[in-house]
């Protein structure tokens, strides 16, 4: 697989035009989106990944095989970033997700360990009201029991309001869940 980096953004102006179906990445700072990207495309650090969470703190363009635009979103929720910063994020985010027409998809990324907070489901909210496909990928899967992950599946539907089959099991370090991501992605690709 062809996948290489094109630019990051700071603002709308430099957002790359293009008619790609385009998949964007979001989630709290530290849920592992950048991982999670290296992995899904067999890369060891197309992405870069940070020991600090915060560390995305632009829109990052991926073109992948000249058939998706992959975008790697900042994290939201980092307290160690200033409110200044934290809102120009936001406007950013914001922006991105009113006016990118290719937009295809949304990966909206949860820890498996931790139960959807505020900005989580505000996320959920907003690719609902704008019509924007999205799936669920609940990360760090590795990290716990299968015993716990039943359990912790079970709490984050119910608390996130999305159905247990629609919430993806994925682990960066063992690969599992790699495959369903690709499926939705193929598939979304398909049904525009």
């Amino acid at each position: 697989m062809n996948a290489e980096f094109i630019l990051s953004a700071a603002k709308p102006e430099q957002f790359i035009k293009t008619d790609l179906p385009e998949i964007c990445f979001a989630g709290r700072s530290n849920v592992g989106k950048s991982s999670m990207i290296n992995k899904i495309l067999g890369r060891k650090n197309l992405v870069k990944v940070g020991n600090t969470p915060g560390k995305t703190r632009l829109i990052n363009f991926f073109n992948i095989d000249s058939k998706y635009i992959f975008t790697d979103l900042p994290g939201y929720g980092y307290a160690a970033v200033s409110k200044a910063e934290r809102a120009a994020w936001g406007k950013l985010i914001e922006y991105y997700f009113a006016y990118r027409q290719n937009l295809a998809l949304c990966v909206l990324l949860l820890d498996i360990r931790r139960i959807p907070n505020n900005d989580d489901m505000k996320m959920i909210s907003a690719m609902k009201s704008r019509n924007v496909p999205l799936i669920s990928v609940l990360t760090k899967a590795d990290k716990l029991s299968n015993n716990e992950k039943v359990k912790q599946i079970k709490i984050i539907s119910e608390s996130s309001g999305i159905d247990k089959e629609n919430l993806i099991v994925f682990s960066s370090v063992t690969g599992q869940g790699k495959e369903q991501i690709w499926q939705e992605i193929v598939k979304t690709n398909l049904s525009l």
